[in-house]
């Protein structure tokens, strides 16, 4: 699944490895870039990258990533002082920098203290974690204002970061991880900083009551190194950390980790998508899983690759080297518990090879204790995909093949029927919504509610209160596509199906039934860091591919034209809206005239009578980003 931030940040050796030749000369870091990673980087590929937004990330960063990372892989042949060369110039350290992104160079923020730290207290209107709850609804029951409310919400605070994940809150504590180098603990109503720990997290901080912390309060979080950390949610301190939980090298964690009981599930995923595209690389071996980790020891308890069949060689590719499969399945995002029957659910991505498997595109359910897979559905058959494989464009290690990469990047949702049963609600990027038994597996009924495209249909996640799932739709490839035909330009091939359909459904869970559909409006933005130039300059992308959460009454969701909308949850009527890129942010961080950008994403939380949601999101798409995102923090007239 390529479209996740976690290739689109970590592509920037899309094209560095292989024989390492560049390493037998001296060389600028212009020069290696020029010559091993230009090709996918300027302009930006698919979902690489582009070098504006490469400009924007700390130089230790690019160089931990391509000697320690995900990436170290792709990173064959550089030396230390390749990496460093590289970073120097991208971030124009180095002589001979070229051009920046308007922000490389702008003021990151310093973190503003809070003048007291009190216990961290729990209440009705907290939310915990990535879908706040075991059943992954995002429905926040008690939040703390009304429907009524509403259109009165206004920006109380704002928060700078390079990167930034959903946040979670428990009473007035904020928690947040910024992928650029830090994870924080803020004051929900002020933006103060209680800790601020180096941790480059990718995860949303799920917190929990736990013994095993001197406070009585745990976050943990996943690190893309494949590592889970246990952190005292109070003082920051770290309780544990695991060993890397893969030992594949470009596997990685993005998905949530999820606490149930006395266990963490983690999901695992990786880069090898990205990998893939170099003919010296032996595409493909990675095989997605879940692990189990005890959550007082950080023990892993057990591990379950969603691939069963034995891996086998294909052919040789024109390079000499021998493809192998198969691979894929990377689970991206937060499992979901279902503690009554004791199963975990997830979904899975693509396939990267010709090799059949049944674990790609399929939503699945493991028993809890064992691990064991109970059952597991697959969706879409020979979904076979690794970046830069389309028809214009065929690779040395491109599948034959080449599937729609129509995969899951949802998490399930665990919905109660009035009648007391239980259905498992999943979305795809092909903008499929699926109900099924969540005994057996059996799909009960399916819906179509866009185009679908390599970007979504739905992408990041859907939401449910007690009447609805909500399923917001991206569609950008075809909104590419439309775009670039008005100018004459050669279509983008993210598309799908055809016309795009972006917007937000609200479905009947027990039918698949549509009882409304409220497409997003075409309406202003400024891009103050467009990173959409390299395919559609100056677009507004509508595209409506962020997670929604819900409240009574009310569903949040956010454009990547960098729009928040609020919709009347029984009928779909937009009843309160703010363009995030119509004004710029002093924020609580000491940065005048932060701009916002495109909403996409996580989506946003809805605790203590506040909305919290990210604005200028460096996602795949390349398009509304800025490098430097912005945390904003709605309240009730802004008070």
């Amino acid at each position: 699944m390529s479209f996740r931030i976690w290739i689109a940040a970590l592509a920037l050796v899309g094209a560095a490895a292989g024989t390492g030749a560049a390493s037998a000369q001296v060389q600028t870091g212009e020069q290696i870039f020029n010559t091993r990673c230009k090709t996918c980087h300027e302009p930006a590929i698919e979902h690489a990258p582009n070098r504006q937004t490469l400009a924007t990330m700390p130089a230790n960063q690019i160089v931990q990533v391509l000697t320690s990372g995900n990436m170290v892989a792709m990173a064959a042949g550089l030396t230390d002082a390749d990496k460093q060369a590289v970073a120097g110039f991208l971030v124009g350290a180095a002589a001979g920098g070229g051009r920046q992104n308007a922000f490389a160079n702008a003021p990151k923020g310093v973190d503003k203290m809070c003048e007291t730290h009190p216990e961290i207290r729990a209440t009705g209107s907290d939310w915990t974690s990535v879908g706040q709850g075991d059943a992954s609804l995002r429905f926040q029951r008690n939040p703390g204002l009304t429907a009524a409310d509403v259109p009165r919400l206004k920006v109380k605070w704002a928060y700078a970061m390079a990167g930034g994940s959903m946040p979670t809150v428990v009473g007035d504590w904020l928690f947040i991880a910024n992928r650029t180098g830090k994870t924080y603990a803020l004051d929900a109503k002020t933006g103060c900083v209680h800790w601020a720990l180096d941790l480059p997290a990718r995860t949303t901080p799920m917190i929990v009551r736990s013994a095993i912390s001197p406070s009585g309060w745990v976050t943990f979080i996943g690190e893309r190194n494949r590592v889970l950390h246990a952190i005292d949610a109070q003082s920051g301190k770290e309780i544990w950390k695991t060993e890397p939980l893969e030992a594949h090298p470009i596997a990685g964690i993005t998905g949530s980790p999820i606490v149930s009981g006395n266990q963490v599930f983690v999901p695992i995923t990786s880069g090898e998508e990205g990998a893939g595209r170099q003919a010296s690389y032996a595409c493909c071996s990675f095989r997605g899983s879940l692990v189990a980790v005890d959550a007082t020891t950080g023990r892993k308890q057990w591990q379950t690759y969603m691939i069963n069949e034995p891996m086998k060689p294909i052919r040789a590719n024109m390079a000499g080297t021998m493809l192998q499969g198969p691979a894929g399945a990377a689970i991206w995002s937060a499992p979901t518990i279902d503690a009554v029957r004791g199963l975990v659910y997830v979904t899975t991505g693509d396939s990267y090879t010709d090799a059949a498997t049944k674990g790609a595109d399929a939503v699945v359910a493991m028993d809890m204790m064992t691990g064991k897979i109970r059952w597991s559905t697959q969706v879409t058959e020979n979904d076979n995909f690794i970046v830069g494989c389309n028809p214009g464009n065929v690779g040395p290690n491109c599948p034959t093949q080449v599937g729609p990469d129509a995969d899951f990047g949802a998490s399930p949702i665990l919905f109660k029927l009035k009648g007391g049963k239980d259905v498992l609600l999943s979305g795809q990027k092909s903008s499929m919504l699926y109900g099924m038994n969540p005994d057996t597996g059996k799909i009960l009924w399916t819906r179509r509610v866009g185009s679908g495209s390599t970007l979504g249909g739905i992408e990041w996640g859907m939401a449910a209160d007690d009447a609805r799932v909500y399923a917001a739709n991206s569609d950008i490839g075809a909104l590419f596509d439309e775009l670039r035909k008005k100018q004459g330009l050669p279509l983008s091939v993210l598309g799908i199906n055809g016309v795009g359909q972006p917007g937000l459904s609200a479905i009947d869970p027990a039918t698949g039934k549509v009882i409304w559909n409220t497409p997003a409006p075409e309406a202003p933005c400024h891009y103050a860091g467009d990173r959409s130039r390299d395919r559609a300059p100056g677009a507004c992308m509508r595209a409506q591919s962020a997670a929604p959460s819900v409240m009574p009454g009310v569903v949040f969701s956010g454009t990547m034209d960098g729009w928040f909308r609020a919709y009347d949850s029984r009928t779909g009527r937009i009843i309160w809206a703010d363009s995030t890129t119509s004004r710029a942010y002093d924020t609580v961080n000491g940065v005048r005239g932060q701009p916002g950008g495109s909403i996409d994403g996580m989506g946003p939380a809805i605790a203590g009578g506040m909305v919290f949601t990210m604005s200028g999101f460096n996602g795949a798409a390349n398009t509304g980003g800025n490098g430097v995102n912005v945390l904003l923090a709605y309240a009730v007239d802004g008070k």
